[in-house]
Parts: structure tokens; sequence; C-alpha cells
């Protein structure tokens, strides 16, 4: 009696243990939904990729907006002007727009296994961050004539204080934001449900007010509403402010993904591994791969 209930308690603990497995995506498998994801983004037409990225930096408003009202309103208070500061950012990744930093950094896996060329991936990092800062511009724009004068004041002081600060502390700090970014692009794609991505990002976008980081779309922003207001000089915002930032922001995501998405899942490419470009082409053509969408209908036809 003893033994068969021992049996039932250790079959259904297997049972548990099972269903638990199943809706939990190995390494590989999540790595495999970011290939396909960047295959995916990399294959869009400059002009999507634009306008999309146009769309999310003129999202990128509604944090900005939010963070200022926030800490206006609550005297400086940094963690109550904070809990706000993701909604534009939940906006963007939810809504699959591209973001320089999120959509742009899957696909160094492509190019490091040349399956994509560099001036490829190149060009999509341009596009896409021209078309950020274009909406971040246009952003700051509109909330030149939206902000209540105190909140006017405190997205002022903090662009001024973030231009205040030397280029290696921001390109540090930018470094921290960055590998955060990637962190929750590979978070994003280990969920399954939406609720469980909003809190994902959510907790992810949290970090960067409360550590004092800064994004580069976030920051340019801010940056061209100083400029707007007569505050500081473009050139002096592009070369002290967003250069560094944009830097960090790179170098910070391209290292998780290279490290951990990359050197942590070689046995994907071993199974799966497309024919790699010839060198010359991976250097120095605009070589974007192919869909594997379109791979998978012609191997099943």
């Amino acid at each position: 009696m003893v033994d068969e209930q021992d049996n039932r308690g250790s079959n259904e603990n297997q049972i548990s243990i099972n269903q638990y497995l199943e809706n939990r995506f190995t390494a590989e498998e999540i790595f495999g939904r970011i290939i396909r994801d960047a295959d995916e983004e990399i294959s869009r037409s400059y002009r999507e990729l634009f306008f999309s990225a146009l769309a999310a930096g003129f999202a990128i408003t509604i944090t900005v907006l939010l963070y200022s009202t926030m800490l206006s309103t609550t005297d400086g208070q940094r963690l109550s002007g904070a809990l706000l500061y993701p909604l534009g950012f939940i906006y963007i990744i939810l809504g699959n727009h591209q973001l320089y930093t999120e959509n742009t950094l899957p696909p160094v896996t492509l190019v490091l296994k040349r399956m994509v060329s560099v001036p490829a991936l190149l060009m999509m990092w341009v596009i896409v961050f021209l078309g950020n800062i274009t909406g971040g511009g246009l952003g700051a724009l509109a909330l030149s004539k939206a902000l209540s004068p105190g909140a006017s004041k405190v997205l002022q002081e903090m662009a001024a204080n973030a231009m205040a600060l030397d280029a290696v502390t921001l390109f540090f700090k930018a470094i921290f934001a960055g590998f955060i970014v990637a962190g929750a692009v590979w978070l994003d794609f280990s969920s399954q449900g939406t609720t469980s991505r909003f809190f994902i990002v959510y907790l992810s976008f949290l970090a960067i007010p409360l550590g004092k980081l800064y994004h580069v779309v976030v920051a340019s922003t801010e940056a061209f509403y100083l400029v707007l207001n007569g505050s500081a000089a473009f050139l002096s915002v592009a070369t002290n402010l967003i250069l560094p930032i944009l830097v960090g922001n790179t170098i910070g995501g391209v290292f998780f993904v290279t490290i951990v998405n990359y050197f942590q899942t070689p046995r994907y490419f071993q199974k799966k591994g497309p024919k790699k470009l010839p060198i010359k082409d991976w250097l120095f053509s605009l070589n974007r791969g192919k869909d594997p969408r379109k791979s998978l209908k012609n191997k099943n036809n």
C-alpha cells in the first residue's frame, strides 16, 4: 500500500516536471526563435525599416513625457518618476517596431555565422537609428508645445545634467543600458504570452532610470528638446552626448548577444547552419541572406 502511494506520488511529480519542461524553451530553442526573427527583420525593405523606426522614435516621446511629468509632480522622486518610464518601450516592443539596440541586435548573430554580410547589418543599423532619432526629434518638437512649465524645466535639467557628464562616463553607463536591452530581447523570446512579455519589458527598462543609465534614443529626444529651447548647439549634443551613448549601447548589446546567445548555442548551427557567404560578399556586399520561411516553404514543396 505504501509502495503504491509512493509510486503514485513519484509519477505525479514526474508529470509535473514534464509539464514544466514542455512549457519552457531550451537555450537552443530561444536562439532559434531569435535567428528566425532576425532574418525576417533584416530582410525587410529599407522603407519599412525606416518608417517602423520613425514610429518607434516618436513613441519614445511617451517615456520622456511621462518621466519628466512624474518627476515634476513628485518633487524629483526618482522611483516615482521611473514607474512610467518603460511605457514607451512597451509600446514599441509589443508593437514590433524597430528600435535601435533592440531589433537591431539579433541580426549580429547572422553576421557572425556569415549568413548576412557586415555592410547589410551596418545599413540596417544606420536606417533604424536615423528613423529613431528623426521620430525622437519630432517628438521633442511636440513636447515643446505640450509640456507644463514644471515638466519642461525638469526635462531641460535632465538633458543638461547628461551633457555635463564626460564622454567616458556616458559610454560606460550606456554599455550597461545596452546590456540590459539585449538581455530583455533574450528574455522576450523565452516567453510565450503577452502578459509575461509585458512584465519582462517593464522590469528590464525600469532598471535604466533607476540605475541612472542612458539609452541613445531617449537621450537624443531629451537633447533635441534642449536644442529646440536654445540651451545647446546641435553639434555639441551630437558629439558630446549622442555619440558616446550610441557606441556604448551598441557595444553593451553586441557583447551580450555574442557571449550569451551565440557561444552558448553552437549546436544550433551545427545542425541547421546554412551555407556561409563567401568572405568577399560577407565583407563588401549588401547580401541580407535568405528568409528561413521561404526556405522552409521550398523544402516542404
